[in-house]
């Protein structure tokens, strides 16, 4: 992919993976407060969590949650029933990828995890 615009630092880091831990909206809440916290990111704003509360397909139920940071923002897919999630770091600061991917691993209890630059 062509870089655009190379004047503006974007560093993107997705991260997948099987999770142990229970999730809920608190969950989320507190997994966007450790990660922010770890990266030394700022939220300016609160999570924005849904849930589809039953409604479309069984499997897909889960939550769908995003963060606004000062410098971009945090999207988190969690897919409840398969207990999976998709993750989408997205900032316009430079950020530690390694020490992402550790937090989060830690923090879901994942038993497996992949991850992404791009």
């Amino acid at each position: 992919m062509k870089n655009l615009a190379p004047n503006i630092i974007r560093q993107r880091f997705l991260l997948e993976g099987f999770y142990q831990k229970e999730i809920d909206v608190q969950a989320i809440k507190d997994y966007f407060q450790t990660i922010t916290d770890s990266l030394e990111l700022k939220m300016y704003g609160e999570p924005i969590i849904f849930s589809p509360g039953g409604q479309g397909k069984e499997e897909n139920q889960g939550y769908d949650a995003f963060v606004p940071l000062i410098d971009s923002g945090i999207s988190l897919y969690v897919w409840a029933n398969a207990k999976f999630f998709s993750l989408i770091i997205y900032t316009c600061k430079n950020f530690d990828e390694t020490k992402a991917l550790e937090t989060t691993k830690e923090f879901f209890a994942a038993e497996s995890i992949e991850s992404m630059s791009f």
